[in-house]
């Protein structure tokens, strides 16, 4: 079983992705955005490896445009050595790769033009792994799409269109129940006549449940069965309910505790896990540290000095609380750690606290930096005490401090993320 993370990485900027603007399209943008995008996606790649995270979705803007038909842009050729070293990089680390196409990709649809992109949209996504010579195991997730006043009409028309797509974009589609229209069962149902795998969203089920009263272990076991050996592993998403936020609305973070309560609600099945949440890796790491049977306190140690200085600045209490449980080198006290860390992200911050964390940051400076820098730091920290400035003046001003006096134990600290 593989627990995954889609498209971005948060906490580290620097993998992030970059775009433009369809008017600023130029075969040359394009070839140097693609190009730098794939350096990316290789270095993502690379993260996931040391964190041992072998389930990855890629964005579909990794290559901006590239379905449209008025923009021209030979990226197959320009970037066919990046795709294919890519490819063996996630394959010799057994990585899974995998694309989702988004909410206007609809094969459904009644009007002719808008599938006619679906399918470009599909062949473009298809194309990039099968460039990357990615097995048939690395999947192009979609929904059914929209049900114009008549859901069963709807239906057929998707199972029409499929059939008519290329047999290479067949080799790696599979169709996924939603939160609003096609449940799980209606999607069952379509898989069925077209003999195509189903991934389970769990939360879109929570959501939106169909009639048939089945539990979950039902309906994935159903679901299981759409999988042919060919196909790999099934694949499920799992997400959690945004405290406070319209039903369906991806939550923050992952709760550990209720991850945990069903990670062991389904075992012994063996499913690859999608997390589909807003903090992306940062959850897929907790949740991979958490199902880990022979954890090394070292990975929580290096949890803590990605995190430390979070909760420091919402809890003083939580965070001596936290260095004494990692304290004992023979234990792998992880439930209790994610525990205190979540407890500690949902205090309200502190100004004394988050005052403290400067401080402690600034520490990493201080006997480096020249009387005219020590001066500003100090100057700011007197206007956030006298609420002139807020921390993030503050913490821009210790990251630029960061680039000039490198600092290791710093540089990929959680304490910048919203920078």
């Amino acid at each position: 079983m593989s627990i995954g993370y889609a498209c971005i990485v948060a906490g580290n900027q620097e993998l992030s992705l970059k775009s433009c603007t369809l008017k600023n399209a130029t075969p040359d943008k394009l070839e140097e955005i693609t190009a730098y995008n794939l350096d990316i996606l290789e270095k993502i790649l690379e993260y996931n490896i040391r964190n041992r995270i072998q389930l990855f979705r890629i964005s579909s803007d990794i290559v901006p445009f590239a379905s449209k038909k008025e923009v021209i842009f030979p990226w197959q050729d320009l970037m066919k050595e990046k795709l294919e070293r890519i490819g063996e990089k996630a394959k010799e680390n057994q990585i899974r790769l995998s694309m989702h196409p988004g909410q206007y990709t609809v094969l459904n649809s009644p009007d002719p033009d808008v599938v006619e992109r679906a399918v470009l949209d599909l062949v473009y996504h298809t194309e990039f792994l099968d460039l990357c010579h990615m097995k048939s195991d690395c999947k192009i997730i979609l929904h059914i799409g929209g049900a114009y006043g008549d859901k069963i009409t709807a239906k057929e028309r998707f199972i029409k269109n499929y059939k008519l797509l290329p047999q290479n974009v067949k080799n790696r589609l599979v169709i996924e129940n939603d939160d609003k229209i096609y449940h799980i069962q209606d999607v069952l149902e379509i898989a069925d006549q077209l003999g195509i795998p189903v991934i389970f969203d769990v939360f879109h089920h929570e959501v939106n449940p169909p009639k048939e009263n089945k539990i979950v272990l039902e309906w994935l076991s159903l679901v299981k069965k759409t999988w042919q050996k060919k196909d790999g592993i099934p694949k499920i998403h799992y997400s959690q309910q945004l405290l406070h936020g319209k039903p369906g609305a991806h939550s923050e973070t992952i709760s550990l505790s209720d991850f945990m309560d069903f990670f062991y609600k389904i075992q012994p099945n063996d499913v690859d896990i999608m997390l589909e949440v807003k903090d992306k890796n940062l959850s897929a790491v907790k949740c991979i540290l958490a199902t880990d049977k022979k954890g090394n306190i070292k990975s929580l140690e290096n949890e803590w000095s990605l995190y430390k200085y979070n909760v420091l600045e919402h809890s003083h209490s939580i965070y001596l609380e936290i260095r004494s449980l990692l304290k004992d080198k023979s234990g792998y006290p992880v439930i209790q750690f994610y525990k205190l860390l979540e407890c500690a992200m949902q205090t309200p911050v502190d100004i004394g606290q988050q005052r403290n964390a400067l401080q402690h940051v600034w520490g990493y400076f201080k006997d480096q930096v020249t009387e005219q820098e020590k001066k500003k730091f100090m100057t700011m920290l007197e206007e956030y005490d006298q609420h002139k400035n807020d921390v993030a003046k503050s913490k821009r001003y210790l990251f630029r401090l960061l680039e000039k006096y490198p600092e290791p134990y710093l540089k990929n600290s959680y304490f910048f993320t919203e920078l």
